[in-house]
């Protein structure tokens, strides 16, 4: 399994962001993904996910309305738009497999949100 993850880097408040993913070494359209995040000095939270062909996507509650999650399965990649970034949601967001915090992750891209 190997995740790669890009698109992070500083914005200021009100910014957006598009992190992409791009996987391989497993059956990609058949897998849950996942986008997770760990802001400084916190435990790992899980931001959203999609099941295989992308047609049920969930975002949890306090982010729901600026981050999305898509894919594209031809391409291998899972994406994470972010809309409307705030100071706290500065961290490094992992792609990951599965629901939740528990699966395989790649090495995070770093988002930094200040003015």
């Amino acid at each position: 399994v190997q995740l790669v993850e890009s698109g992070g880097g500083l914005v200021q408040p009100g910014g957006a962001l598009r992190l992409s993913c791009v996987a391989s070494g497993f059956a990609f359209s058949r897998t849950v993904m996942s986008w997770v995040r760990q802001c400084p000095g916190k435990e790992v939270e899980w931001v959203a996910g999609s099941n295989g062909d992308g047609s049920s996507t969930k975002v949890v509650d306090s982010l729901r309305g600026r981050f999305a999650i898509s894919r594209d399965n031809a391409k291998n990649m899972v994406y994470l738009q972010m809309n409307d970034l705030r100071l706290d949601d500065t961290a490094v967001y992992y792609c990951a497999q599965f629901w939740g915090t528990g699966g395989p992750r790649g090495q995070g891209t770093q988002v930094t949100v200040s003015s």
